[in-house]
């Protein structure tokens, strides 16, 4: 039988140690499983370029379907699917006036979240070389 030694790998402790305080203080820190189920749900709703878009003009200003339909080039059909999605996440809400349907964020707390997402990606973006970013120029 061939036996093959594992390279040492450097992103694992090399002894097996656990610090009984610091997993005590990380096991209070952690949310309820509920929270975090409906965390997670949102951050898969979150995932999608599509509803990001929608939710980043709903943060600029109050929408309607027929405004997200021609922003996105979507049809009205798949914009409203969408906002189906963003509503049953509780990340949009609307209002009717008349015939029109407006949409906007459920709340300020989305809009952190969007904004705080988007300022962890361009703070990594800008550590990195010239040729290596995005750029939208």
């Amino acid at each position: 039988m061939f036996h093959r030694e594992e390279p040492m790998s450097t992103d694992i402790c090399q002894i097996n140690f656990v610090d009984g305080e610091r997993v005590s203080r990380a096991r209070e820190a952690l949310p309820a499983p509920s929270l975090l189920g409906s965390l997670a749900e949102t951050h898969r709703v979150l995932g999608d370029p599509t509803r990001l878009r929608i939710l980043f003009a709903l943060a600029a200003t109050e929408l309607c379907v027929c405004d997200l339909s021609a922003l996105l080039e979507a049809t009205p059909s798949a914009v409203s699917h969408q906002l189906r999605l963003l509503r049953a996440a509780g990340l949009v809400r609307y209002r009717r006036e008349g015939k029109l349907v407006y949409y906007t964020l459920d709340d300020d707390h989305i809009r952190t979240l969007l904004l705080e997402g988007l300022r962890h990606l361009q703070a990594g973006e800008a550590s990195l070389p010239k040729e290596h970013r995005n750029s939208h120029d």
